[in-house]
């Protein structure tokens, strides 16, 4: 079975409908799509132009039934939803989420104290290297803060800091470990997301050394793709395969009413 559950639609900053997105994954022999739309509720209320509005859920479940209902029989598709986590609304998106039935949450960070990650390089470029060595190890304690909040069902592009290039000067090996560990006694997944290959950075997220950790602590991956058109809907997901393969990484695992399972290894 292939699967494909990091999908955005017009929803959020999508190109296409849940529909059209549906259809995709059906024409491309997808066994299972999820729809992730973001979700965004930062501390300071504003709305983020890239996140469904914090009203549109009841729109947002409401057009994945009807894609269900239209797809019976030709493909599985869940209720996904890519959350951001602000330490400050968590419990506000705790009592969100209960009342929906996802089948599966992601749980991503996309702003680091208002200052927007991976938004345009020259927001790096305006900070000093001692405060970009801030922002990436206070993203790795959010990070650890993620895991421990039990808000969400897999982790979405881990690194993603590196997208244009930004790199610590300090070492924040422990606060990776520390982060992975937190992940692993969880109990939850994470992503093998292969956008990374075609932003400015050329490399999936996360990066090759942190699988290995994830590996190492049996922490289960996914390969997603992270799309917003339906032209990428399961783009290099043989070649974030054979990576996974090389470091002997065999599962393939799927969501449904957020609880994860593992099924046989996704073929094309």
């Amino acid at each position: 079975m292939i699967t494909s559950y990091h999908t955005h639609t017009t929803f959020s900053d999508g190109d296409n409908t849940v529909s059209e997105m549906v259809k995709a994954a059906v024409n491309a022999r997808i066994g299972e799509i999820g729809i992730s739309d973001h979700y965004v509720m930062p501390p300071d209320g504003r709305n983020v132009s890239w996140s469904m509005r914090l009203d549109g859920l009841p729109d947002y479940f409401n057009a994945i039934k009807e894609a269900q209902d239209a797809f019976t029989g030709k493909i599985n598709v869940r209720y996904g939803l890519e959350a951001d986590f602000f330490s400050e609304t968590a419990d506000q998106l705790r009592e969100t989420l209960s009342q929906y039935a996802f089948d599966y949450v992601i749980g991503s960070i996309h702003f680091i104290n208002g200052f927007p990650i991976d938004e345009h390089k020259k927001n790096w470029d305006n900070l000093t290297q001692p405060e970009r060595n801030d922002v990436i190890r206070d993203y790795w304690n959010r990070m650890l803060q993620l895991a421990k909040s039990g808000l969400f069902d897999i982790v979405g592009h881990m690194d993603l800091y590196k997208k244009f290039g930004a790199q610590p000067t300090i070492d924040v090996s422990e606060d990776i470990i520390a982060a992975l560990d937190a992940i692993a006694e969880a109990g939850i997944a994470v992503e093998l997301n292969t956008s990374g290959w075609y932003k400015p950075i050329r490399e999936a997220y996360p990066s090759a050394m942190i699988v290995k950790g994830c590996i190492k602590r049996g922490i289960p991956i996914i390969i997603t793709a992270d799309t917003h058109r339906i032209a990428d809907i399961s783009r290099d997901f043989k070649r974030g395969r054979a990576l996974l393969e090389s470091m002997g990484y065999t599962k393939q695992i799927i969501f449904k009413n957020r609880k994860m399972s593992m099924v046989e290894h996704q073929e094309d």
